[in-house]
């Protein structure tokens, strides 16, 4: 069986865990390298091996903690050359990434990560960073198979973005705001149409969309991620995809697909997939 849980997730630091009783993954550090230790402590998930760190992007909030998590995990840092370029131009990084610690990733590429079994594919997310990715996860073990997707910081759906979120059974997916707190909110407006433009983020209609557009009967988890804390709640974020899944056939809910607004600042309980089984929904994280 597979376990996730987010560590963060938001402008305030994004780190998202992925692993089994014998290895993990983490899935960006913009939380401190220890903070994300001492989590994994407190939920009885640090004894398990941390076998690599994949990087979205080179924002501060994804990658503060990253050299850290590297260093106190002893795992790699694995991203695009792009992303490893721009994580060395940014000061937000609590200190540089070793050169033997640095893995490079080419997207579209599907790699098996050793001393586990997953296979990790990155595809294109636009934003504007250096460069961004999603990551898509295959799980085959002892006859156990799952399929995870995560795309978070998106500018706009691309087709790339559909292939990826459609093969998944377990979903991260961004919805970061609310157009219309938005675009009435306190944000000056060069940086409303920074976030609205096409190296922004995906809006709560914009992640309902992609979740209609895209669901199929072996959807069982979605998780809302980067919500913002000015421009969205997690009952709109969490209203606007359910809407979307019901009207694409699902059922949310007890024996559905369990839908949740991650919380910002907070870790997630532990999610644990097995197989067909589905989760009690929780509405929220907090």
């Amino acid at each position: 069986m597979l376990r996730f849980m987010s560590l963060g997730s938001g402008s305030s630091g994004n780190c998202y865990y992925l692993g089994t009783d014998q290895y993990a993954i983490l899935i960006d550090a913009g939380l401190a390298g220890r903070s994300i230790r001492d989590i994994l402590k407190k939920n009885n998930l640090g004894q398990v091996p941390v076998r690599a760190l994949l990087i979205t992007h080179d924002h501060t909030d994804h990658i503060r903690g990253a050299s850290m998590v590297s260093s106190l995990m002893g795992c790699p840092v694995f991203s695009t050359k792009e992303v490893h370029e721009g994580m060395d131009r940014n000061y937000g990084l609590q200190k540089k990434i070793p050169i033997a610690s640095r893995r490079y990733l080419n997207r579209d590429e599907t790699f098996d990560l050793p001393l586990t079994h997953f296979k990790i594919t990155p595809f294109s997310v636009p934003h504007d960073s250096h460069d961004n990715v999603g990551y898509y996860v295959e799980w085959n073990e002892d006859g156990n198979h799952e399929r995870f997707c995560i795309v978070t910081d998106a500018g706009q759906l691309t087709d790339d973005i559909r292939k990826f979120v459609s093969k998944a059974e377990h979903l991260v997916v961004e919805s970061n705001h609310d157009v219309e707190m938005l675009m009435k909110g306190s944000y000056p407006y060069y940086l409303k149409v920074r976030v609205r433009g096409e190296g922004g983020h995906l809006s709560n209609d914009e992640c309902a969309q992609l979740l209609r557009e895209t669901y199929h009967n072996g959807v069982k988890h979605v998780f809302l991620c980067h919500l913002s804390a000015d421009n969205n709640t997690p009952q709109l974020a969490y209203d606007a995809a359910s809407k979307a899944l019901t009207k694409a056939g699902a059922k949310v809910g007890y024996g559905g697909v369990t839908l949740t607004a991650l919380a910002r600042t907070e870790p997630s309980q532990i999610y644990v997939f097995r197989g067909g089984d589905r989760q009690l929904t929780l509405d929220f994280d907090s």
